[in-house]
């Protein structure tokens, strides 16, 4: 029974979504057990479309496994927020900003800290690999001052926004910026994103000939072909329908968050937190399963799958997500305000050198995944009472 639901909800929940959102879509005056009924849905559809990803991811292998799932999470991120920009709520105008931040904040720190966490409870030490970790690092710094710092400082507009010139700069160098890493993760350095010890000549390796196993290992019988020996590669079928389900939940996914948006600003005012708060929901609702999947891949010692997972995820979430922002603010109303506040700075200062620091030996320890946790704490608890 257990196998046969495991096997059945990942089908059965886009085509639900889909009949939902046929059924709610463009109505005002929903009751509150259809908002949860909504927001449950949602929810699930959120973790099937993961699920579909990661089923493609399976088939093209890594490093281009974790790239599928990272555009795949984007993809839903971006609709969250044009969905909710476009009700018009409260802070509308800077639910991008809030939202970016927070998936920054949440894959940097949460994600990070948890797996390094996770992966040091049965080994004291957890290694990978530091050429792919410290390249991903700069990426994600880089990214995240030109788009969140640099228009607070900026004098071309009396607020924190770009002006219409630096903003398409800022959209392109994004995407320059994810390309060029795109190309070195999976062309040009592909070896620097796998298991230490799995690159030619075990080029990387931190640990010697026994610490790779499997695509992101970092300890354990050294072995790439690991990679697929606890999962069956998925057929051409089954790639080919996940593909397709992976598409209807997305589309799902976009309609069901423009019913539910009324509830969640609501529901955010409803209990006291401030307005940016709906950005931190849409981060932890879009990285719950990069989350779970991080989690998994360092409880079996695959610290470089969830280093891959985190940091890509943080990645395309700022070079893919800003870019399609900025185009659509073209179409929406109110100004495009990215630039973050000061303790918002200091906390993303304090991310990008904890996360320098975490990367550049090439293995943590217990004590630098408490550090990345006690910033994600603060950074929730600012959140919440800024």
């Amino acid at each position: 029974m257990t196998s046969w639901i495991s096997k059945a909800w990942p089908v059965g929940v886009p085509v639900v979504a889909a009949i939902v959102l046929a059924l709610s879509f463009g109505r005002h005056d929903l009751g509150t057990v259809v908002v949860v009924l909504v927001a449950v849905v949602l929810a699930a559809t959120v973790l099937a479309a993961v699920h579909h990803a990661e089923v493609v991811a399976h088939r093209v292998g890594e490093p281009f496994g974790s790239l599928v799932l990272a555009v795949a999470v984007t993809i839903i991120e971006v609709a969250l927020i044009i969905a909710l920009s476009s009700s018009g709520g409260a802070k509308a105008e800077t639910l991008a900003r809030d939202t970016v931040f927070s998936a920054v904040m949440i894959t940097m720190n949460g994600l990070v800290g948890l797996a390094i966490l996770i992966g040091t409870i049965r080994h004291h030490t957890v290694r990978f690999n530091q050429e792919g970790a410290s390249a991903a690092t700069m990426t994600v710094a880089a990214l995240a001052v030109l788009t969140l710092v640099l228009p607070t400082f900026t004098t071309g507009t009396d607020n924190a926004s770009f002006t219409g010139v630096q903003l398409v700069f800022v959209a392109i160098a994004s995407l320059a910026l994810y390309g060029l890493f795109v190309f070195t993760q999976t062309i040009a350095h592909r070896d620097f994103f796998l298991p230490v010890g799995s690159g030619p000549a075990g080029h990387g390796s931190a640990a010697g000939p026994a610490s790779a196993a499997g695509p992101a290992s970092a300890a354990g019988p050294a072995s790439a072909a690991d990679e697929t020996a606890h999962a069956a590669t998925p057929t051409g079928r089954q790639t080919l329908v996940s593909l397709g389900l992976l598409l209807l939940a997305l589309v799902a996914v976009v309609g069901l968050a423009k019913v539910e948006s009324p509830a969640i600003e609501a529901g955010v005012a409803a209990v006291g937190f401030p307005p940016s708060f709906v950005g931190v929901v849409i981060a932890l609702l879009i990285l719950l399963p990069e989350g779970i999947a991080a989690s998994k891949a360092a409880a079996r010692d695959r610290i470089q799958t969830s280093l891959n997972l985190a940091m890509g995820s943080a990645m395309a979430s700022i070079g893919l997500t800003i870019p399609s922002i900025a185009v659509a603010s073209l179409f929406m109303p109110g100004t495009l305000l990215l630039g973050l506040g000061s303790a918002q700075i200091v906390l993303l200062a304090l991310t990008i050198v904890a996360a320098v620091l975490t990367v550049l030996p090439g293995r943590a320890t217990r004590l630098q995944g408490g550090v990345h946790l006690v910033i994600f704490a603060a950074f929730i608890v600012l959140s919440i009472a800024p």
